[in-house]
């Protein structure tokens, strides 16, 4: 069976039955070995929707007699030892992908699942430590437990719509949409609730969208409100996001103006 979220919580572990959390150690170095880089899906955030998404995590390392293999985990918490969240990769128990760039240096790999119709919660999402074991072929080795950090995101989603179409110049304009986001408790999407969004507006025959005002999510997540048409473009919305939900905005809303 494959470990991936092993909870530090005692009632938590006893409910996952077989799950482990491994034990952790103080960092340590053995040798000359080195880290030179780790990074989780390329340095970028993890989003995660209502469906199963995997990430790889990396990590370049060098020693005289060359790299032998390395490991990862994922964990949340202040300790080590008994942390809040604990993830190991979808090859728990085999060796990681390397690649050798010479005699002495390599990048090693391993993916990670997240599974929302699993064991993934909203309360997952948020930034996680990056723990590390390398090591070399002549036994030298290294062990960090939070070499790196990594944010894990609700996917969102953002509407807009802009009417009537056309329009007369002079008259009003009314632009609604809805911003939601995954919900892994439920594995829906549902509203994002007072949010501060972004109306953007780009003329015709333009390529910058300018921000007209800012208007704050309703209760489910939907928006509204008016303007004056004064010329053809596009309406948008446009959310800059959050530690827990990524950035979006959606697509443009084109409206004649006549």
């Amino acid at each position: 069976m494959r470990k991936r979220a092993i909870f530090a919580a005692l009632t938590a572990a006893a409910a996952l039955g077989a799950f482990t959390v491994p034990a952790a150690y103080a960092d340590e170095t053995v040798g000359d070995i080195q880290i030179t880089g780790v990074a989780v899906n390329g340095g970028k955030n993890i989003v995660v929707g209502t469906a199963d998404t995997t990430v790889t995590a990396s990590v370049t390392a060098t020693d005289p007699s060359g790299i032998w293999d390395a490991d990862f985990h994922l964990w949340r918490g202040t300790d080590p030892n008994n942390p809040d969240s604990y993830i190991t990769p979808d090859q728990d128990t085999t060796s990681a992908d390397c690649v050798a760039a010479g005699s002495t240096t390599s990048t090693c790999s391993k993916t990670f699942t997240f599974e929302p119709d699993w064991w993934l919660t909203n309360a997952d999402a948020g930034t996680w430590k990056v723990g590390v074991d390398v090591w070399a072929e002549d036994d030298s080795r290294t062990h960090r437990d939070a070499y790196t950090t990594t944010r894990l995101q609700r996917l969102s989603k953002l509407t807009a719509n802009a009417g009537p179409e056309p329009v007369g110049a002079g008259k009003t304009l009314t632009v609604t949409g809805k911003l939601t986001r995954a919900n892994w408790d439920t594995g829906a999407y549902a509203g994002y609730t007072a949010q501060p969004v972004k109306l953007q507006f780009r003329k015709a025959g333009t390529s910058t969208y300018t921000t007209v005002k800012t208007v704050n999510t309703s209760s489910t997540g939907d928006l509204t409100t008016t303007v004056t048409a004064s010329a053809d473009g596009y309406w948008r919305w446009s959310f800059a996001g959050t530690t827990t939900t990524p950035a979006v905005s959606a697509a443009g809303d084109y409206v004649d103006v006549q």
